[in-house]
């Protein structure tokens, strides 16, 4: 009977699934059918809101529905860059526009790059005469670098501007692995290659700190240059040194010493600064207080979109962590990029390819398998150019190996051309329980990588020279594509990061630019006009299932903190979440990296891990 009772349970529990599923699923398509509007209505005019209650990113991962059929936590809502800037520079031509809203709230960020080609747009529109409005109750670093653009810049009189630099603390395992009884097995080429460092070590090694303060000294430079040039009259050097001086000299309110500073233009809270854009474009419908007539950025988009026609230009975006196999949008999986490449080539589609890299790398072998695809174009005989987002960096440049030319931001994160392999052994852990483990061989290979009694001399000694293998075909690779020396490349490679500043100067970067830019590049290489090829996405797009779950389960900035010292706070709770989630992308990723786990700007993977590592990451998340 107890059998029985335990089957009925479980065909309960299935048929409770079933129910729970089909209900999301009805909810979730009348959803869709009452949002859905073949010409959606776009007021006639008033201010475009860019309201950024998430973060920006090159490519939008893709919902899991089952994560959220389980209620897992909502995973926060990503907007695609690209739409960001085709919307507000659609604004500087766009009569029905009279002003662009930067709500930037509970904006969580993306990368200084990212943010920097945001910045830009803002300046075309300032440019072209037209106002940008932007307001926060309190900036930290991210927030404050795009809303330093805006013609008036509004804080909140009880908010804050709180800009603290690149920089922080590291988490390291190997005291927690000693009490375990844990030996970890690092195979590594590279000086600088600190990825394993927290495996092996309790701090941080010299070469690595020196490296990662360069890193962070050229990240904050262009930093401070790209706000400095927005706020020039700006009091920034002074207010960064001593914000406590500033303060006392404000009388006590961290608002006014950033009025004070010339770092924002007006306080004022949410419904004064709803009447001074409401003085601009025009008053809303709705007779709340602080209301305006607003385009909403979604709406904006859906009436306005991408032109096409004319050659075509492809974009193959290549974001997230590189990984084998197949993956959905918002990781790079190196069989689903190469063969929607390799489609799109055979439909002879396309003048040029223009390769969109933000990735911190990861499998070697799928970085290979995306590289050769991308060589393919090149057989073809079209131009291939490289446009580097906020993070290229070890197998995210090992793709980029094939361009003609390769685009970068001042901030870009890239480099770290370096192998590593990382394997943990159990024989102490189970002398502490009182467990041992014992077996036959047949080759010296037999059993290898024993993970129970440690692994064997031949077995290092082979793992190693494979990484030392595939380190001399990345330098390789490097060196022909930069026509450089392998010794110079070997020289300035060793898992180094640096920043696109830097990387411009040793050859690794040949321009700064856009991903704009790189199209226009790529366009003339074909010989066509910039000004009338269109754009081609190549990539996979997301289930209408997972747009559907997206939308309803995405956090929308409905609850959370906005004040400057709050999301301060959070940073080192989102460190602790991806140093977690980057054990686990190492245990559960390929013997063989190129990845960049320590660039400060590769977010943690995007969604969730169903696994124990990743209960821990959002067990520790929560606030």
């Amino acid at each position: 009977m107890r059998i029985v009772r335990g089957l009925w349970r479980l065909l309960v529990g299935i048929k409770d699934g079933l129910v729970l599923l089909a209900m999301l699923l009805f909810f979730g398509v009348l959803f869709a059918a009452l949002s859905f509007s073949p010409n959606p209505r776009v007021p006639g005019s008033g201010a475009l809101l860019v309201d950024l209650d998430g973060q920006l990113v090159e490519q939008p991962a893709q919902t899991d529905p089952f994560t959220a059929i389980a209620g897992r936590n909502p995973v926060t809502r990503e907007y695609r860059l690209r739409d960001v800037i085709r919307a507000i520079d659609g604004a500087a031509t766009d009569a029905s526009v009279k002003v662009v809203v930067l709500e930037l709230d509970r904006f969580t960020g993306g990368g200084q790059a990212t943010i920097a080609e945001a910045a830009r747009a803002v300046d075309r529109v300032r440019a072209k005469g037209k106002p940008v409005l932007a307001f926060a109750t309190g900036y930290t670093d991210d927030g404050y670098q795009l809303a330093a653009h805006a013609s008036e810049l509004w804080l909140d009189p009880f908010g804050a501007v709180l800009l603290t630099g690149p920089g922080g603390a590291n988490l390291y395992y190997k005291g927690l692995l000693d009490k375990l009884g844990v030996e970890t097995k690092v195979y590594r080429v590279g000086q600088f290659k600190s990825a394993v460092e927290p495996f092996i070590r309790t701090d941080q090694s010299p070469a690595a700190k020196a490296a990662a303060q360069a890193l962070a000294d050229s990240l904050w430079a262009a930093w401070r240059a790209d706000v400095g040039a927005a706020r020039p009259k700006a009091r920034l050097a002074g207010y960064i040194a001593d914000p406590e001086a500033a303060m006392t000299a404000a009388g006590g309110g961290m608002a006014r010493a950033a009025e004070m500073a010339g770092l924002v233009d007006r306080l004022g809270d949410r419904i004064a600064f709803g009447r001074r854009v409401a003085e601009l474009a025009g008053k809303g419908t709705d007779k709340q207080a602080g209301a305006y007539a607003a385009i909403p950025l979604d709406r904006w988009l859906a009436a306005h979109p991408e032109r096409s026609g004319g050659p075509q230009v492809g974009v193959l975006t290549i974001a997230g962590t590189i990984v084998d196999g197949e993956a959905p949008p918002g990781t790079a999986g190196g069989e689903t990029i190469a063969a929607l490449l390799l489609d799109e080539l055979a439909k002879d589609r396309i003048k040029a390819l223009v390769v969109r890299v933000d990735s911190p790398g990861g499998s070697v072998t799928a970085s290979e398998r995306i590289r050769t695809a991308i060589l393919e174009a090149k057989r073809k005989g079209l131009p291939v150019v490289v446009s580097m987002g906020a993070v290229a960096a070890s197998g995210g440049y090992w793709v980029s190996t094939p361009a003609d030319r390769i685009f970068a931001e001042p901030s870009t994160i890239t480099g770290s051309i370096g192998v590593f392999g990382l394997l943990p052994t159990f024989k102490g852990t189970l002398a502490k329980l009182g467990l041992s483990a014992d077996g036959v061989k047949t080759t010296p290979l037999s059993g290898e990588p024993d993970l129970l009694r440690g692994t064997s001399p031949e077995f290092d000694r082979l793992l190693q020279a494979g990484i030392t293998d595939v380190y001399g075909r990345f330098t390789g690779l490097v060196a022909a594509s930069r026509h450089l020396p392998v010794a110079r490349v070997d020289q300035i490679a060793q898992g180094r990061v640096w920043a696109g500043s830097t990387a411009r100067g040793i050859g690794l970067v040949d321009a700064y630019g856009g991903l704009d830019v790189a199209i226009a590049e790529a366009a003339r290489r074909a010989k066509l006009d910039p000004a009338k090829v269109s754009v081609r996405d190549i990539e996979k797009q997301p289930t209408m299932l997972s747009q559907i779950i997206g939308d309803l389960t995405s956090e929308r900035g409905e609850s959370g903190p906005t004040d400057a010292f709050s999301r301060a706070a959070a940073r080192p709770v989102a460190a602790l979440r991806r140093a977690i989630l980057g054990v686990g992308a190492i245990a559960d990723g390929p013997a063989i990296q190129v990845m960049c786990l320590e660039c400060p700007a590769a977010a943690a993977p995007r969604g969730h891990d169903t696994g124990m590592i990743g209960l821990a990451a959002e067990w520790l998340a929560r606030p």
